[in-house]
C-alpha cells in the first residue's frame, strides 16, 4: 500500500460563515447555543408545510471532513485501494466512498465501515482493507430538524437547501426514517485494464430496498470542489438491520424524517503517493458529465 500525503484544498480550508454563523443564524438561535428555535422556513413561518417545524441550530463551522483521494481520479478509473479502512475510520465516523477494485459501495455510519457488495449483501470491513476513495468527518450536529411531509429526493434536497443555505460551505448530512420508496445501486470490482468510472457503472447492480427504515449518510459540496469531491448532494444509505444499502439514486422520505447536519469549517485531502494509478492518470480535463451519468 503507498503512503500518503496530506493536501488541503479548496483554499486550504472552507472557513464556515453561512446559517451558523450570519444572518440566518439569528434567526434560527434561541439566545444560547443548543437552544431550540421555530425554523424561519417551518409551515408556522409560512414556508412550504413539509419544511422541518423545528431546528436546533448552535454555532456552526467546527470539524473537518478528511478525504482520501479525489472524484476525478475516480472517475478516470484509479481503483486500486491506496488508503486502509483503518486510516479512513481514524479520519471520521460518517461518510462514503468505495472499496480496492471498485468492489462495491462505502458507508460509514456510527464509526462503523460498511460494504454493500454488487449482489446488496452487507459485510462490516476489516481494518486492512482499502479504498481507492473515501470521505469522512467526525461527525457532531449542529442543526437538527424532522419533516411534516413525505418528500421525494428532489424535493428533499431543495428543502435541505433551505436549512444549509450557506452554498460556498461544506456540509456533513445525516438522515433518519422510514423510506418508502429507496432505490440504490452497486458496482462489482474492476480488472485491470480499468475502465473509466463512466464505463463501470453501466454493469451496476441497481436495488430497490422500499418501504424500508435506514439511515442517509453524506455529503453536500460547493461548486469550487468540482474535479475533488462530488458538487450538490452525494447519499449514499444503510438500512436500519444493516442488511441492505448503497450509493443512492431516488429514494422518496415518509413524513417524520429526523434531519441533522454539520457545517464543516476546514477540509484536507490526502492524495496517494507514488508511482501507482493516481501519478498516471490524465486528470486535466473536465469530467462533470461524466460525473452526472455516474451519480444518477
Amino acid at each position: 500500500m503507498s503512503r500518503a500525503i496530506p493536501f488541503a484544498l479548496c483554499a486550504l480550508a472552507l472557513l464556515a460563515g453561512g446559517c451558523a454563523g450570519g444572518r440566518e443564524s439569528q434567526k434560527l438561535e434561541a439566545g444560547t447555543p443548543g437552544a431550540r428555535a421555530s425554523c424561519p422556513h417551518s409551515e408556522e413561518a409560512g414556508g412550504t408545510p413539509a419544511l422541518p417545524k423545528i431546528c436546533n441550530v448552535p454555532k456552526g463551522g467546527g470539524g473537518k471532513v478528511t478525504q482520501f483521494s479525489t472524484i476525478d481520479a475516480l472517475l478516470a478509473g484509479v481503483y486500486d485501494g491506496a488508503f486502509s479502512c483503518r486510516e479512513v475510520a481514524a479520519g471520521g465516523n460518517l461518510g462514503l466512498g468505495t472499496f480496492d477494485r471498485l468492489d462495491g459501495e462505502m458507508v460509514v455510519a456510527d464509526g462503523r465501515i460498511f460494504q454493500v457488495r454488487v449482489d446488496g449483501t452487507v459485510h462490516r470491513v476489516p481494518g486492512s482493507l482499502t479504498t481507492p476513495f473515501a470521505t469522512v468527518v467526525r461527525f457532531r450536529a449542529d442543526r437538527e430538524c424532522s419533516t411534516s411531509a413525505p418528500l421525494t429526493l428532489r424535493a428533499l434536497e431543495a428543502q435541505l437547501d433551505r436549512v444549509l443555505p450557506n452554498p460556498n460551505a461544506i456540509y456533513a448530512i445525516r438522515l433518519r426514517g422510514e423510506f418508502p420508496v429507496m432505490k440504490t445501486r452497486s458496482v462489482a470490482a474492476q480488472k485491470k485494464p480499468y475502465p473509466a468510472l463512466v464505463d463501470a457503472a453501466k454493469a451496476q447492480s441497481v436495488f430497490a430496498l422500499g418501504p424500508a427504515r435506514g439511515t442517509v449518510v453524506g455529503f453536500r459540496f460547493p461548486p469550487s470542489c468540482r474535479g475533488l469531491n462530488v458538487p450538490g448532494y452525494h447519499l449514499h444509505f444503510l438500512s436500519e438491520d444493516r442488511t441492505s444499502g448503497g450509493h443512492i439514486l431516488d429514494m422518496t422520505a415518509a413524513a417524520g424524517l429526523r434531519i441533522e447536519a454539520q457545517e464543516v469549517g476546514r477540509y484536507e485531502v490526502v492524495l496517494p503517493h507514488g508511482d501507482g494509478g493516481f501519478s498516471r492518470a490524465s486528470l486535466g480535463r473536465d469530467r462533470s458529465g461524466e460525473l452526472q451519468k455516474v451519480e444518477r
